[in-house]
């Protein structure tokens, strides 16, 4: 545990790292260099979901209002090196264009290899002006995809792009691309940063649903949670170590939703991510997932229930918590801190293979534990705990051939999403794990609820001595004369003689067993 302690000193250190990726629906370059990509060098500005603010698409007016949906360029300036200043450049241009629109953007001649960048051959075709982004007009709307550039002129060392702002006419996610096609433009870097805004807030269309959902999850826990502390206070002298660490799990659960709630509606407010909400509430979330799996683990182990202590394996669960923590930590991070687009699938995939092991080892694990403890309990015919473990691993099974099912559906559905054309249904993905965990935990709170019975499930040493034992042992069980009310209430002596015969037919049915 101080190895997890240890590493919430880290989150302000991991944020400052992270915060230089952008700032939310405020997409700032500094200093981006241009990346070759075909024929032409390319600088990605973003994408996001918009909905449009408009009822007709084909439709653009410039009236100004409240709940305009926008991408709005402001003080875009690109920077060549001084050793380079010395001739007038071809155009480098901004183009924005919506995803379904994306085979309007490069051609070819002849049916040759595509190209982004309008070549010699399709320039005397007439098809478009050499050295310039080759683009045709949206079957949809004539007036998309939209370009727009500017040139350095003899010994600049600096063009700045004029102020615009596109006003979106149609829900879809939209993509801004900074393209120049000049081969001396070598070292040219782009400063400046875009906004970004749906009708509702600068929330990005794939993530506004997110902020109502966290909305209705900290509501769930705080229902879940006046259930469990009501129970807690009435029965606090009955209370068991494994109900304390539920109550700390719920607990994190509601910080954890509400942080989540707030970080979207701030974001949603100013267009600026708040980087500290969203660290926490990572945080948070990373801790609540680690003890819930840790505590999973010690529960099928038997911990608090059928053994006092975990023994000599007490260091390894500790470690590997603590390497699950800092795993999904950094992946959390990475992934929300400041971030908007996604990350490139190697990146993503980097992050991820390592917490998909470990999950994988931990259900392992668990499943091992569990069965052991079952037959342990089912051999000794403690009933009671046998009921609620079995009851327990049902859920469990559940929650696995859910999770499972669920990974084959994300896959398949990021499969054929290459292009975020399915953006609006996007945020489903991440909001059925929250589901399936509150559920999961929800089945813990009931089977585990504080009553005026729960030292039922305590560890006992009378029991323990029996648990511990070998399964070969625990057959071999010596009944005890314990002599029957009606035989308190004969005579004297024809008590004794009924003992005896009690005795003796124990003995024979020892034997027996033997």
């Amino acid at each position: 545990m101080l190895k997890l302690q240890n590493s919430l000193f880290l989150v302000p250190i991991l944020c400052i790292c992270f915060v230089a990726i952008s700032e939310a629906s405020v997409h700032e370059y500094n200093g981006e260099k241009f990346v070759s990509k075909g024929n032409a060098f390319v600088v990605h500005g973003g994408s996001e979901g918009i909905y449009s603010s408009f009822s007709d698409p084909l439709k653009e007016t410039d009236s100004s209002s409240a709940g305009d949906s926008y991408i709005r360029f402001e003080k875009i300036t690109f920077r060549r090196p001084k050793d380079t200043a010395n001739f007038s450049s071809q155009p480098i241009q901004a183009i924005v264009f919506e995803v379904e629109d994306r085979e309007t953007i490069g051609g070819s001649a002849y049916g040759g290899q595509r190209a982004i960048c309008c070549t010699a051959d399709l320039a005397k075709l007439g098809v478009c002006p050499e050295g310039e982004v080759i683009y045709r007009p949206s079957t949809e709307n004539p007036n998309w995809p939209k370009v727009f550039g500017v040139s350095f002129n003899g010994d600049d060392e600096v063009a700045t792009l004029p102020s615009r702002k596109i006003r979106i006419s149609k829900t879809g996610m939209y993509n801004l691309y900074f393209i120049h096609c000049d081969l001396n433009l070598k070292g040219l870097t782009v400063e400046g940063k875009t906004v970004w805004k749906n009708p509702t807030g600068y929330l990005p269309g794939r993530m506004a649903p997110l902020m109502n959902f966290y909305g209705f999850m900290s509501l769930a826990f705080v229902i879940l949670g006046v259930f469990w502390f009501s129970q807690y206070a009435r029965f606090w002298r009955e209370v068991l170590p494994l109900q304390n660490c539920i109550t700390l799990v719920i607990t994190l659960g509601m910080l954890e939703m509400t942080l989540w709630y707030f970080d979207y509606a701030e974001f949603s407010e100013s267009g600026i991510r708040p980087i500290g909400i969203t660290a926490w509430a990572v945080t948070f979330a990373t801790i609540k997932l680690t003890i819930a799996r840790i505590i999973i683990l010690t529960v099928s182990m038997g911990y608090g229930v059928v053994r006092p202590t975990l023994g000599g394996i007490t260091s390894k669960v500790i470690m590997l918590g603590a390497t699950f923590f800092v795993a999904s930590e950094v992946l959390e991070l990475v992934e929300n801190v400041g971030a908007v687009s996604d990350l490139s699938g190697k990146a993503r995939l980097f992050l991820v293979l390592p917490v998909a092991m470990l999950d994988a080892f931990f259900i392992l694990w668990i499943f091992t534990s569990l069965s052991a403890t079952l037959n342990k309990l089912q051999t000794r015919r403690m009933v009671v705990k046998l009921d609620i473990y079995r009851k327990f691993s049902n859920a469990l099974v559940v929650a696995v051939i859910v999770s499972v099912g669920w990974i084959c559906y994300e896959l398949y559905f990021k499969s054929n999403d290459v292009y975020n054309e399915h953006w609006q249904n996007a945020w489903i993905i991440p909001a059925f794990w929250q589901v399936l965990s509150f559920s999961l935990l929800c089945v813990i709170c009931v089977l585990w609820a504080p009553s005026q019975n729960s030292m039922r499930y305590a560890y006992s040493e009378e029991a323990s001595e029996d648990f511990d034992k070998d399964d070969t042992n625990l057959t071999l069980i010596k009944p005890y004369a314990t002599p029957s009310k009606d035989f308190r209430s004969a005579p004297e002596g024809r008590s004794v003689q009924s003992s005896n015969g009690a005795t003796n037919g124990g003995d024979m049915e020892e034997d027996k067993t033997e």
